[in-house]
């Protein structure tokens, strides 16, 4: 489930590319009104009640506009840097979740973290290149995608055992949606045929990876599988090549490298100790 999860959404980078120059909310909105009625029949399908107001409510808000936010920023990414550079900066995720956990839900840090962090953050300098010569914008915003969808993670762990996982991914998808509303009354563009079909792509690839990925979680041990989620920047960097010849340069290559080695660490050494596992990446 998570490698398939990891497919749909290298694919979902694939139809961003192809939707070509509609404008980055009108990509997210899309995508998001798409996943909208899947993840409403999801939820209701597990008794789950979507529409409520308590305490929770709040939180399940401020995760869709985590969310919202670190989507729109990956989509600008894409325009603007290699499909796998912008993947691996988005992966980054993880590590900015370890910080957040640490601060707002006061998990602990195991003595590995800081290494690992130290790590995976010199090879996101390389993938940014040190200089910052070259698309300074999309780099930025690749990485505050990552910083953001950290902080959606975070509120996500926050809500664990408190609300059902679809109603979670539910009120991402009505958030996003409504969120992108403004924008589109004010300047919405017609898609060609081909863009249309691109951005209803995405949406289907979208809604698929999240389903998947949600799955994936409940039917394994988020610690023995978490790894698995890297295979998108793999899938990502092959489709980009087989779709537009698109080969990072050698600096890209071995930050991306540096970051899946420093999570393939964080998970071999969560294996080995399973006790502390609230204090992984």
């Amino acid at each position: 489930m998570i490698v398939l999860s990891s497919l749909s959404f290298g694919l979902v980078g694939i139809m961003v590319r192809l939707a070509g120059d509609v404008p980055v909310y009108e990509k997210v909105f899309v995508r998001s009104i798409v996943m909208l009625p899947v993840a409403a029949a999801f939820g209701a399908r597990s008794g789950a009640k979507l529409l409520t107001w308590d305490s929770k409510t709040k939180w399940l808000v401020l995760r869709g506009i985590f969310g919202t936010t670190a989507m729109t920023l990956y989509f600008y990414a894409i325009e603007g840097l290699a499909l796998a550079d912008a993947t691996v900066l988005n992966k980054l995720s993880p590590f900015f979740v370890v910080v957040l956990a640490a601060i707002f839900l006061h998990e602990k840090l195991s003595k590995f973290v800081l290494p690992v962090l130290a790590i995976a953050f010199v090879g996101a300098a390389l993938v940014i290149k040190p200089e910052l010569e070259l698309a300074p914008g999309p780099a930025l915003a690749g990485l505050l995608s990552a910083v953001a969808s950290a902080a959606a993670y975070t509120v996500v762990r926050y809500l664990k055992g408190c609300e059902p996982p679809f109603k979670i991914v539910f009120y991402f998808a009505m958030v996003s949606t409504v969120a992108m509303i403004p924008p589109m009354l004010v300047h919405a563009v017609m898609p060609t045929w081909q863009q249309a079909l691109a951005l209803i792509g995405a949406g289907v690839f979208a809604t698929t990876g999240q389903l998947a990925l949600t799955l994936g979680y409940q039917l394994a041990p988020a610690s023995r599988i978490s790894i698995y989620v890297y295979a998108h920047v793999l899938f990502a960097g092959l489709l980009a090549y087989l779709m537009f010849t698109e080969i990072p340069d050698a600096l890209s290559l071995v930050g991306s490298g540096l970051v899946i080695g420093a999570a393939a660490l964080n998970y071999r050494l969560m294996r080995k100790t399973p006790l502390r596992a609230t204090s992984s990446i």
